[in-house]
């Protein structure tokens, strides 16, 4: 469904005579967080990074522009468990793949929002001892949830000579958690700070 939708939207803005389509390189940085409602536990940001490709397709001062992303996120903190408190480490891997609406302003700023649907790859890191043996938990892939679906607002520059910087912020919308039983709700947020630098253009 979200190639389809995509697929129709750049048709849409081929029907202008000034479409331009463009191919680039991105990267750049991530705070990872998960927001939840667990009592015990305090989550902090975690670093992680991200790559890949991304296509515009830009009439007048309109734009869609999916990208497709190997990203890193996750969490780190502490969980309180019988009055004791312990550290955990969660890092994911996901291959990203954010539809982003963008409108130009002048200067070439812009403003952009869209969808991210996101396909979890790997899990890895520890909570804690929940089951009690001394020792932290690792991290199971099967209890997460295969699929991410994210909101994603951000802004960006598109500079001289095909460089591109970008800022985002990435809620997610679904539980990623896939235990049974789970109490609470967890929920990927991200801050993205990325440079791009395009490839080629086709269009004025």
């Amino acid at each position: 469904k979200v190639f389809f939708t995509l697929s129709f939207m750049m048709l849409g803005l081929f029907a202008f005579s000034q479409a331009k389509v463009e191919i680039g390189l991105k990267g750049g940085l991530n705070l990872a967080n998960i927001n939840t409602e667990e009592p015990n536990a305090n989550f902090e940001n975690a670093t992680g990074y991200h790559g890949g490709l991304y296509l515009l397709v830009k009439a007048a001062s309109f734009g869609v522009q999916p990208e497709l992303l190997y990203s890193t996120r996750g969490a780190k903190g502490d969980v309180t468990i019988n009055d004791v408190k312990e550290d955990f480490q969660q890092d994911f891997v996901y291959l990203d793949i954010p539809v982003m609406a963008k409108l130009y302003l002048p200067l070439g700023l812009n403003l952009q929002a869209g969808p991210q649907f996101g396909l979890l790859m790997s899990a890895d890191g520890t909570t804690a001892d929940y089951d009690g043996d001394g020792e932290p938990d690792p991290i199971d892939k099967d209890s997460y949830k295969n699929a991410d679906i994210s909101a994603a607002f951000g802004a960006g520059w598109d500079a001289p000579f095909g460089l591109r910087v970008m800022a985002r912020y990435i809620v997610g919308l679904n539980d990623i958690n896939d235990v049974a039983g789970a109490q609470e709700a967890a929920k990927n947020r991200t801050f993205q700070v990325s440079l791009g630098y395009r490839l080629f253009k086709v269009g004025n």
